[in-house]
């Protein structure tokens, strides 16, 4: 199967942008559309993804499903598939700590090959090239490096162990995104004293630090639906490695008092701190 059909579950900004690229080197490209919201919709027409009515027909028709969707929803949607008994590679490729990616392996196996994912970067739109890291069986993680051969989407693979690339994600996000929750409280703290600026200047002598560009703060803000529970997940890995898991559950929960502002690109520095200091 030189060019297989692919199914995304589900195209959010980085699944459809995934899936964008993925159809360079695809038969097709499915979607749901079912239940789906009117963005979701518009998202896989700007990627030139083809609707499909239902769950069923998306997995008998596709080679390779990639389930990119909100951590907590990951296990339901792998039993979802499992009881349609998929028989491709799944590749599971949400920001999941490594016991749960092992959990849905053995929900699809031995009917589906799993392959684990991890997404490290943007969504590969304009400029950015993510990186899709891999885990799993061979002649499946090399499926997937032909599917992104070209594309904007680079892939390395791990290994074969189901689980790598899930905790270098976790690894990775749990400094990158606690790191900018951090940024918020020194700003919102050093603002309630007056020497916000001050603090910015301090910072941008260090070229390496987000707190010379508070912009980020907002942008935090508007992702905070989805990184709280990534968090949540890599603390869960972090437990498992009897490692403290505070620091990350703290940040999980100060992201959770941005709940409303999901994915408002109109947020300005200004709101993000009030909603951090009166949720």
């Amino acid at each position: 199967m030189d060019q297989p059909t692919v199914g995304i579950l589900h195209p959010g900004s980085m699944g459809a942008a995934v899936a964008a690229c993925a159809a360079t080197n695809a038969a097709d490209v499915l979607w749901c559309e079912t239940g789906r919201r009117a963005a979701s919709a518009e998202r896989a027409a700007q990627a030139g993804l083809t609707p499909v009515a239902t769950l069923t027909e998306l997995l008998d028709r596709s080679d390779i499903v990639i389930s990119l969707c909100p951590p907590a929803a990951a296990e339901d949607l792998a039993r979802n598939v499992a009881g349609h008994r998929f028989t491709g590679v799944y590749v599971e490729a949400n920001a999941i700590n490594p016991e749960r990616t092992t959990r849905i392996a053995a929900l699809l196996e031995p009917a589906a090959i799993v392959v684990d994912g991890g997404v490290v970067g943007s969504p590969p739109v304009g400029s950015k090239s993510p990186t899709l890291y891999l885990a799993g069986p061979q002649l499946a993680t090399e499926r997937l490096e032909t599917l992104f051969a070209g594309t904007a989407v680079r892939t390395a693979v791990l290994g074969t162990e189901v689980g790598k690339a899930s905790a270098l994600k976790l690894s990775y996000a749990s400094f990158q995104k606690t790191s900018r929750v951090l940024v918020a409280l020194a700003i919102g703290m050093a603002r309630e004293h007056g020497v916000d600026q001050e603090l910015i200047e301090v910072a941008s002598r260090r070229t390496d630090s987000y707190l010379s560009e508070p912009q980020y703060v907002a942008k935090t803000a508007a992702r905070a639906w989805r990184w709280g529970p990534e968090l949540e997940e890599a603390a869960d890995a972090l437990a498992a490695a009897g490692l403290p898991s505070e620091m990350l559950r703290a940040a999980a929960s100060t992201l959770a008092r941005w709940h409303d502002a999901k994915d408002d690109s109109e947020l300005t520095l200004t709101d993000a701190l009030n909603r951090l200091a009166h949720p």
